[in-house]
């Protein structure tokens, strides 16, 4: 097959690559609303108040007494009520971190009241800061619990059970002592503890002061009302995560998990793994999460759940500790941690490294490609606490992609160049052979040996340049440094696309431009580079190849359009330091350039078009 043929295959095959990644990845099912709609409105007609089921029984196996769920609240019959009024409804230590804002219920002893101080909705600092957890009585309570369950142990701390504290405010270095007597011989203590980012500490004991021995089950939790919200992308996975031991990663959708079987009663469903050591479980968001986290040196019980409670399902990551005997004047206690925060990468490092919570980077979903995701995302960061801004940052990298792939790029172009240099020779074999494709392919073959050409060179630019492409746009969707991440001028969010549009004049027309043909500055930018690199090579001599060829990247334009600013702004700048290299590989190897005499045929051809058109 001649070379143009084969450049042509290629180009489009490359281009399928691109295009059906970006529609399967990417495109599909788009979600254009950014906040809770009609989910959150369905579920807010619901009566939330019922404390979820879902902690695991022990087995027979286990030599001990089925162990009852935590206790419930009543529900309201009222329905929900706001966010202020159900936390008026008990009486809460208030949490002050760096980072965290929220209370703790003494009322049930949950931890469902945590906002973060440093996220907002918007760009803008004034919008309001990101809600992570929420308590009973509001339309979507999302909340961490963390307790003993067992059999025929007298009553046990559940949602109804007031506790006191020792203080009023649990802050950095400041912990609070909570107790309860349950009447019957058994006294209660949680200490709560938090650090200046978003990991809080809690140390369960149990006390018993009567006159039998008692076996327990330490559990801890987190659960989550409604069916939240969720961007419905491929590439980012949201809902519920774990480690479990050896087990390794467990992510399961919400409605992945509807599919699993019956668990502990008909109208729950889920997936449990026994005996694990290690790990974590918990709920995860596309910027935030929240996770139980068992002692890393205890087996334990993992599960999901899913519980319909109404029309309300109830989603519930939850660990469950071995049996706990306490002798009558013994003491035995459970320490667990809860993260409950932004999924930073250097934090979560920083966890999974001084706590030993094992795989605990795997909250953060790097995808299958990680060897190159997270390498890359170290790049970024590196640069941009070096220079201050990611944009910047986005820039430097790519020049330090192309400096390492520079000997396979040199290589490519050189061989475009010999194989520019030797069109006439070509020429002449196609013409001389054209009626025998067979003594034309292998006189080509004969050609490209001798003047040690590889005919598919030019394509390893474009191979390399894809993982990059992907690798970079799974770091800016879904690492919380990009988010609202600014550039310069109008990009205020690389992880966002450009908010600028052609339809309305960049903005000078006072109205919004549809998303489905929204066209910024930087995809145009983007678009012009590609044309021009395009109109460094020689002009196909096959017609469908020269046309494929014009409108590659006027598709790559609107194709682009609507990825993230950063994406895009890389692919620019990368683009233009490859057309000055190529410029500089051509005329050390004295081949002509092609560049300018390609932008005036364009722009003749085009011209006599709109001649003949008129005439």
């Amino acid at each position: 097959m001649g070379n143009d043929k084969t450049n042509m295959i290629v180009a489009i095959a490359l281009s399928l690559v691109v295009l059906l990644g970006w529609n399967y990845f990417v495109a599909a099912p788009r979600v254009e609303a950014q906040k809770q709609t009609a989910a959150q409105n369905q579920a807010a007609t619901q009566s939330p108040g019922v404390a979820p089921d879902g902690i695991p029984s022990p087995s027979p196996k286990e030599g001990g007494p089925a162990a009852p769920v935590p206790g419930t609240v009543p529900a309201t019959a009222a329905g929900p009520v706001s966010r202020e009024e159900a936390l008026a409804r008990s009486a809460r230590i208030r949490i002050e971190t760096p980072a965290l804002s929220g209370s703790i219920a003494l009322k049930g002893g949950r931890i469902d009241d945590v906002s973060l101080k440093n996220y907002h909705e918007t760009v803008s600092d004034e919008s309001p800061r990101i809600v992570l957890f929420s308590p009973t009585g509001t339309a979507t309570p999302y909340y961490a619990e963390f307790g003993w369950v067992g059999a025929d142990a007298g009553p046990l701390p559940n949602g109804e059970t007031v506790w006191k504290a020792d203080s009023e405010v649990l802050a950095p270095g400041k912990p609070v002592t909570l107790t309860w007597d349950n009447g019957k011989g058994l006294l209660f203590k949680r200490l709560l503890a938090v650090d200046d980012k978003f990991m809080f500490t809690v140390r369960d004991e149990v006390e018993n002061k009567g006159s039998g021995a008692v076996t327990l089950y330490p559990y801890g939790l987190v659960s989550r009302w409604g069916k939240p919200h969720t961007q419905g992308y491929y590439v980012l996975h949201e809902g519920m995560i774990g480690a479990l031991g050896g087990d390794g990663l467990q992510e399961y959708t919400y409605d992945a998990l509807a599919k699993e079987p019956v668990f502990g009663g008909p109208a729950t469903k889920g997936k449990a793994w026994n005996g694990v050591t290690g790990g974590f479980v918990g709920i995860t968001d596309k910027y935030w999460a929240a996770a139980a986290i068992p002692a890393q040196d205890v087996p334990y019980t993992g599960s999901f759940t899913e519980r319909t409670d109404g029309a309300t399902k109830v989603y519930q990551a939850s660990v469950r500790a071995d049996a706990r005997t306490v002798e009558p004047g013994a003491t035995v206690s459970s320490t667990q941690n809860l993260f409950a925060g932004a999924k930073e990468v250097n934090t979560i490092n920083n966890y999974e490294r001084d706590l030993g919570i094992k795989k605990f980077d795997l909250m953060i979903d790097w995808g299958w490609f990680y060897f190159i995701t997270k390498p890359m995302f170290r790049a970024l960061d590196f640069f941009y606490h070096l220079l201050g801004n990611f944009g910047v940052s986005i820039l430097v990298v790519t020049f330090c992609l192309k400096l390492l792939f520079l000997p396979i790029a040199n290589r490519s172009y050189v061989s475009m160049a010999k194989m520019k240099a030797v069109q006439p020779e070509m020429t002449s074999i196609r013409e001389r052979y054209k009626d025998d494709k067979m003594k034309q392919q292998q006189a080509m073959m004969e050609l490209y040996k001798k003047e040690k050409i590889n005919p598919v060179a030019g394509c390893w630019p474009v191979l390399v340049q894809i993982p990059v492409f992907f690798a970079l746009y799974k770091v800016l969707f879904i690492t919380i440094e990009m988010r609202h991440a600014p550039f310069f001028g109008w990009i205020q969010d690389l992880a966002a696309p450009d908010p600028t549009s052609v339809l309305n004049l960049f903005g000078l027309l006072p109205f919004a431009a549809p998303d489905f043909v929204h066209l910024g500055i930087w995809p145009l930018v983007m678009g012009v580079t590609m044309f021009v690199q395009m109109k460094m090579n020689p002009a196909p001599p096959d017609p469908v190849q020269a046309q494929i060829f014009t409108f590659m990247p006027i598709i790559f334009t609107f194709m682009l359009g609507s990825f993230p600013a950063g994406l895009v702004i890389y692919w620019a700048w990368n683009n233009t330091l490859s057309v000055i290299q190529q410029y500089i590989i051509m005329r050390r190897n004295g081949v002509k350039v092609e560049l300018w005499d390609n932008l005036k045929g364009t722009f003749k051809r085009g011209s006599d078009k709109n001649a003949a058109a008129k005439s």
